[in-house]
């Protein structure tokens, strides 16, 4: 009872002043028009063409991201469950050190190696024999985005590898399991927390994000954090910005929901749902 109490100002004072209250203007705003109750925002949502393209593009980019992150960031993890513990700490705080830098800072950075001078689009004009233009395209949003939320893969899937019970490595190859048959059906069922954990980390807030799209995209990439942010503090236009806000807030619960029960379904199988 008395580690309950220790939860009490969070719940009854952080929570009610910076989230409760937030979310009730934000709902207030998408749904009150002269203190009268209207849906008409979210019609306005739904048949307006620029809003829903700028949805799908967000949901796309932050699944092509997670899946890349996953891809990228798994072997990292998992070699870096392998190390000694200071050498693991020491490679892991390279990952890191990169998030100790503002993300504007880190995405401006972008802006100058994707451009025509830089690096990227040097390597590219000297393979293909003529010009590429990557910054103000999805795949300059993608690449940032990549870099930015790759230490939120790799970081949850280390935790799980690490504390990994490696008798069961051990075991599989004494019982005659080949290298791919051990990572198949142990090392991969038993990581399963952690992957879900990296998708959730990586989803959400690569699906949210705006500073990236509006910098690097240059008008022709649009994402729904983007379009949120330029509704509300450009065009003053807290109705609408606060009906695509719940939306995107809708989508992330939802997201969230199936990760967990998928998490639920794979601890109730004991690490065989793969």
């Amino acid at each position: 009872m008395k580690r309950v109490r220790l939860s009490y100002p969070y719940i009854f004072v952080w929570m009610p002043i910076f989230i409760v209250a937030p979310m009730l203007f934000v709902l207030y705003y998408a749904t009150f028009r002269s203190g009268s109750f209207t849906l008409d925002y979210v019609k306005q949502v739904f048949t307006t063409s620029n809003y829903l393209p700028a949805l799908w593009t967000s949901i796309w980019i932050a699944l092509v991201t997670t899946a890349v992150c996953l891809i990228l960031g798994y072997p990292v993890a998992y070699i870096l469950s392998t190390m000694k513990k200071r050498t693991a700490a020491l490679v892991s705080l390279l990952f890191i050190m990169p998030m100790w830098m503002n993300m504007l800072l880190r995405t401006f950075a972008w802006n100058i190696v994707l451009d025509k001078a830089g690096v990227f689009a040097s390597v590219a004009e000297f393979l293909t024999g003529h010009p590429v233009q990557i910054l103000y395209t999805p795949a300059a949003v993608l690449i940032a985005t990549i870099y930015d939320f790759l230490p939120f893969m790799i970081l949850p899937l280390y935790t799980t590898l690490m504390k990994m019970d490696r008798s069961h490595v051990e075991a599989a190859r004494d019982l005659g399991a080949n290298g791919v048959q051990t990572f198949t059906k142990v090392i991969l069922p038993l990581s399963v927390p952690g992957i879900i954990s990296g998708i959730t980390m990586v989803f959400v807030p690569a699906m949210s994000t705006f500073a990236v799209s509006r910098m690097l995209g240059g008008g022709k990439v649009k994402m729904i954090g983007e379009v949120i942010e330029r509704k509300i503090m450009e065009q003053n236009d807290p109705a609408i910005g606060s009906t695509l806000s719940i939306l995107l807030i809708i989508l992330v619960l939802i997201s969230m929901a199936i990760m967990n029960k998928v998490d639920k379904e794979n601890s109730s199988t004991g690490g065989t749902l793969w």
